[in-house]
């Protein structure tokens, strides 16, 4: 899949993230679970990335979730593609 470009608002400005739809989908459901909205999910994951791109400290956050899901013996979140579910080491 290609990436989709979608805008965010950060620190009251708007910027634009290309991410894959399966990373769009899977950052939605993870702010969801922690009732936030994506901007506020965003700001967060842009406070902590330090060097690292916006649309790269979002991929590791998604992928970071899904993975202390599997540790904790969780179902992955329903956005998560197939081929990343089934290949998560399960502890």
């Amino acid at each position: 899949m290609r990436p989709e470009k979608h805008s965010l608002t950060l620190k009251g400005h708007r910027t634009s993230v290309s991410l894959e739809p399966e990373f769009w989908a899977a950052f939605r459901d993870l702010a969801a679970r922690r009732g936030l909205g994506i901007n506020a999910l965003a700001a967060e994951i842009d406070i902590a990335r330090g060097d690292q791109g916006l649309a790269s400290a979002i991929r590791v956050a998604v992928l970071n979730d899904l993975l202390e899901q599997a540790s904790n013996d969780e179902p992955p979140a329903p956005a998560a593609p197939p081929h990343l579910s089934k290949n998560i080491p399960q502890g």
